[in-house]
């Protein structure tokens, strides 16, 4: 089932609004790898920021932005006709069949960027994803990703409450505040409260968070046929350590 701040029309509209371009040193990170590869799959695209900045950018290959929301889908849709905007996921293909199922040696480059990766909740649910993504790739293709590094428990940032204000859609005010809801094991649920000047009511979204160590995290990508050629702990490229943010992994088929 897709985040209601994913599916929910009026919530799609605020995404760009509080995860606007540049808001993260990861939007260049992720573009300077776009712009280097022929054909591109991004998964969990959202409204596809990434790849209609990469085409703004000169980018003339092929770019495929893959959603299960097709709320995020419209507001990329609207902007930019030259992007093939894909309902569906990985493992199923698109929604109405018309990509042909599942994609197979499509891709020089598949990425997952803002976290997209610990939405994988369960053990079988990550495989059947891995070998996806290793089925959508070229033999020498890439898959580059970022998951949080659970070592330094990030989630603690939303207890109580983590609150965003950002000018919204037509100049007024929106509030996002992250709850931490619980932790079990390695998965963090949380809920995120959306509010916008005018709305009678805010609107509420659940969502739940894989978070895997590296260790575990490459006995998943050895397990599907995946190499790990590097990993890095921020957007800078600087080495992997305990206290670092981020776990980004390039990976390719071995």
């Amino acid at each position: 089932m897709v985040d209601r701040h994913f599916s929910t029309p009026d919530l799609a509209e605020l995404y760009d609004y509080f995860s606007h371009w540049r808001v993260s040193p990861q939007d260049d990170f992720y573009l300077d790898l776009v712009m280097g590869a022929r054909s591109v799959l991004d998964v969990g695209c959202g409204t596809g920021k990434l790849q209609r900045v990469a085409r703004e950018s000169g980018h003339t290959g092929r770019l495929v932005g893959l959603d299960p929301a097709d709320a995020m889908l419209e507001v990329g849709r609207r902007d930019r006709a030259d992007i093939e905007w894909t309902l569906g996921d990985l493992v199923s293909g698109a929604c109405d069949g018309a990509a042909g199922g599942p994609f197979e040696d499509e891709f020089d480059l598949v990425i997952m960027s803002g976290h997209a990766f610990q939405v994988f909740t369960t053990d079988d649910e990550l495989r059947a994803n891995l070998a996806a993504v290793r089925r959508a790739l070229t033999t020498d293709g890439r898959f580059v990703f970022e998951t949080r590094n659970p070592a330094v428990r990030g989630w603690e940032a939303w207890n109580p409450e983590r609150v965003r204000t950002v000018s919204g859609p037509e100049g007024r005010e929106a509030t996002c505040v992250h709850r931490l809801r619980e932790v079990d094991g390695d998965l963090v649920t949380f809920t995120s409260d959306y509010r916008v000047e005018g709305w009678p009511e805010p609107l509420v979204s659940r969502s739940t968070l894989r978070f895997l160590d590296a260790d575990r995290l490459n006995g998943f990508l050895a397990e599907a046929g995946f190499e790990v050629t590097a990993q890095y702990g921020y957007w800078d490229r600087s080495p992997l350590t305990d206290a670092s943010m981020e776990i980004i992994t390039f990976a390719r088929p071995a």
